[in-house]
Parts: C-alpha cells; structure tokens; sequence
C-alpha cells in the first residue's frame, strides 16, 4: 500500500457521491458546488476545534431524571 492510496479511495468516494446525487435528479454542476461548499464548512469548523472527538469526555453526562408526574413513586 503506498502513501497516495487514500487519495484513490477519496476519489472514488467523491465519485459514488456524485454518481448518486445525479441519479436521485440532481444536477452535476451544483453537486460539485455543494461538495465544495460542504468542504469550506469542514474547513472552518476544522480551524475552530481540530478534534471534536476530544470534547466528548469533556461533557458531563447525568443520569436520566425519574421527577416527572408518570414516574413510580415506590
């Protein structure tokens, strides 16, 4: 496996994209504008927080509340 592989696999990738935003109706030139669009988003949100993986155990996650009218009350 060389270093450049990925970039077939994304090339393909994009392909499939596109083939099957064109068969649903879609028009290849404004695919290609919506890929690139989508691409500036990724881009920008990148720039803000490089590994948006890392903030998940920052979050504190608290258990489910049982204080609603329908909850058992034993």
């Amino acid at each position: 496996m060389t270093k450049d592989d990925w970039r077939a696999d994304l090339r393909l990738g994009l392909e499939k994209l596109v083939d099957a935003a064109v068969v649903v109706g879609a028009r290849q030139p404004d695919v290609f504008t919506a890929i690139l669009d989508e691409v500036g988003h990724l881009r920008t949100a990148y720039e803000r927080d490089p590994d948006p993986a890392e903030d998940v155990g920052e979050q504190v996650i608290e258990e489910p509340s049982n204080n609603w009218p329908a909850a058992d009350k034993d």
